[in-house]
């Protein structure tokens, strides 16, 4: 089985490939809507479940780090110097929201109308009334965050440089330092499936497990020491990590580790829920699951434009 699991990997990689103009930096969904993120400052929508795509430009300059989709059509683009896009047509149209900050904003997360973005320098921002107004919430950090995530409108993390690992039980009204001993490396990303049990994994294979809700952490036994730089859920109860040179997966529900390898680094950086699968981001292209199964393939990032190239070179 593991060897079928990697041929499909090696297959995928043969078309694993995003137009050079954009480098994948991010992405999310909701329904058939899917947004892929470039770093460059465009944006790659799919309203179909990633069948077709469109190419759409941003109002704004510098690097774009995090993209977030709400139900409604809402959503959101940070990056850096504080920048903080919105829409509310689906991502036809952008504006730009002004916000508390300049420092470079490296995460964004959403619970209802309830929303925080956290970036450098410790900072975090936080939104009630789904992502009009901002306001600066006080951290304890001076650390930059890379991640942040709330289980509902109370309880959240953040995680990032230096092990640092924040936690709130009131909205981020006070946000609570843990000083765990076991976070000696940088983390890259903090997920929770309820109040009590998380995970922050980061640099070095490091994956960080707890059981309280974030005051105590224990480190799990990894497979590798890349750089780990998220984690997810898939129906089946599977957890997923990515990682510079492929996956992590837990079939037992997130206590032992093993390693799906590429057959080339892919740098994979972001994993969403599309339908009933879940796919896999990196820099240069998309995995998608197949089916809530081991195994992976590419998914082909083609522009209404460059299909419309390809079937008239065809014809000529």
């Amino acid at each position: 089985m593991r060897k079928l699991i990697l041929l499909g990997l090696v297959l995928a990689w043969l078309g694993f490939a995003a137009s050079p103009s954009c480098w994948l930096q991010d992405a999310a969904s909701s329904g058939s809507l899917v947004w892929l993120l470039c770093q460059q400052g465009g944006l790659l929508i799919s309203e179909d479940g990633g069948a077709s795509w469109r190419q759409v430009a941003l109002p704004a300059e510098g690097k774009m780090r995090a993209v977030e989709l709400l139900p409604d059509g809402r959503g959101f683009i940070v990056g850096d110097g504080g920048t903080v896009l919105m829409t509310e047509d689906g991502g036809r149209s952008w504006t730009r929201v002004n916000v508390p900050a300049h420092e470079h904003l490296s995460a964004i997360h959403f619970v209802g109308n309830h929303g925080w973005i956290a970036g450098w320098g410790g900072t975090i921002l936080h939104s009630a009334d789904g992502g009009k107004t901002w306001v600066r919430q006080i951290t304890p950090v001076p650390y930059s965050l890379e991640s942040i995530y709330f289980v509902d409108e109370k309880h959240g993390w953040a995680v990032g440089w230096t092990g640092a690992i924040l936690r709130t039980e009131d909205g981020g009204q006070t946000w609570e330092p843990i000083r765990s001993p076991v976070a000696s490396w940088s983390l890259s990303a903090v997920y929770f499936r309820d109040l009590n049990e998380g995970w922050a994994v980061g640099f070095g294979g490091q994956i960080l497990h707890t059981r309280d809700g974030g005051r105590t952490w224990e480190t799990q036994p990894s497979p590798v020491r890349d750089w780990l730089t998220s984690i997810q859920f898939d129906r089946a109860g599977r957890a997923w990590v990515t990682t510079s040179t492929g996956f992590l997966v837990s079939e037992d529900g997130g206590q032992t580790w093993r390693h799906v390898r590429l057959n080339e680094p892919v740098f994979l950086s972001r994993m969403i829920e599309v339908g009933d699968s879940l796919w896999a981001v990196g820099p240069f292209g998309v995995l998608r699951q197949q089916r809530e199964t081991l195994a992976w393939q590419s998914l082909e990032l083609r522009t209404a434009a460059e299909t419309a190239g390809s079937r008239e070179a065809a014809t000529s």
